[in-house]
């Protein structure tokens, strides 16, 4: 009898040539330097897509123009990167870097990177402006493992405001996100809990990035398997407004994602094993 076994980068090969995206469009698989892609942003009227790696990674954007596997690199000089989670945009051509992964709930040296326009950088290097901050309600680093919901892993800007949600790591999770508003000006601040979004209690239904459209109406939260599409809120009562809860047929590690234009999104999800680090496409409309 003939015993017919798989390569394993074969396998590899055919799990990934063979995956159902669900509702999701497979745009292209990333270049390898950003396998660990944590946060996207994207500028109006912009070719480029900036992109940064999670935690351990290099201080380092990565510009992507989608179909292309060349990166354009702008390394902030006066950062470090030990748990970049998420990247925003302000409507004045500011970029924003969380820096505020906070797995263990244990850190106190939160930061967020306020840096100048990168598309017009031409130097490759950036000195950004830094926003520090801690938590009004943490009081204990870490705290009790059923009170542990202090990680966060998105934000947005909006009306000169930055807005951060958690990724709920309470043991027996209710599934219960907390949101909390900061100033987008340099110096230490205090982060201000201004209410909670509630997601589902398993662990792929947690927060991992969000996005505010151009015209500042619609908010994304993103989670392994799904998004959430928040629209008619007033001022920032996000949980107050109008929620339209998608499934996207689709579970993986999606850490970021951020508006194509006004109807349709970029998400992007790391490598784990042979799957994962795809820039996908998804319409809203």
């Amino acid at each position: 009898m003939n015993h017919f076994r798989i390569a394993p980068f074969l396998a590899i090969f055919l799990l990934w040539s063979c995956e159902d995206y669900g509702q999701l469009k497979k745009i292209q698989h990333l270049p390898a330097t950003v396998k660990e892609v944590s946060g996207m942003e994207k500028f109006p009227n912009s070719d480029l897509i900036w992109m940064i790696n999670d935690s351990g990674n290099k201080n380092i954007l990565y510009g992507l123009k989608p179909g292309n596997s060349t990166l354009k690199t702008i390394e902030i000089t006066n950062a470090e990167n030990i748990d970049w989670e998420d990247l925003a945009r302000d409507t004045s051509g500011n970029l924003y870097i969380g820096d505020f992964g906070n797995n263990r709930n244990k850190r106190e040296n939160l930061v967020i990177y306020k840096v100048k326009n990168p598309e017009a950088n031409t130097s490759g290097k950036s000195v950004a402006t830094k926003i520090f901050f801690d938590l009004e309600d943490q009081t204990k680093f870490p705290p009790k493992k059923k009170k542990r919901n202090f990680d966060i892993e998105a934000f947005t800007h909006l009306n000169g405001k930055l807005y951060l949600f958690t990724k709920n790591r309470s043991r027996k999770s209710n599934g219960m996100s907390k949101i909390y508003r900061l100033p987008d000006q340099p110096g230490a601040h205090t982060a201000q809990l201004i209410g909670e979004f509630q997601t589902c209690a398993k662990t792929s239904c947690r927060i991992t990035s969000a996005s505010v459209s151009e015209d500042q109406k619609k908010l994304i939260l993103l989670t392994n398997k799904s998004i959430y599409v928040i629209t008619d809120f007033k001022n920032d009562d996000f949980a107050g407004g109008k929620i339209e809860h998608l499934e996207l047929g689709h579970i993986s590690q999606k850490e970021s994602v951020c508006f194509k234009d006004s109807t349709s999104l970029y998400l992007s999800d790391e490598q784990s094993a042979a799957t994962g680090r795809n820039l996908y496409e998804f319409s809203i409309n």
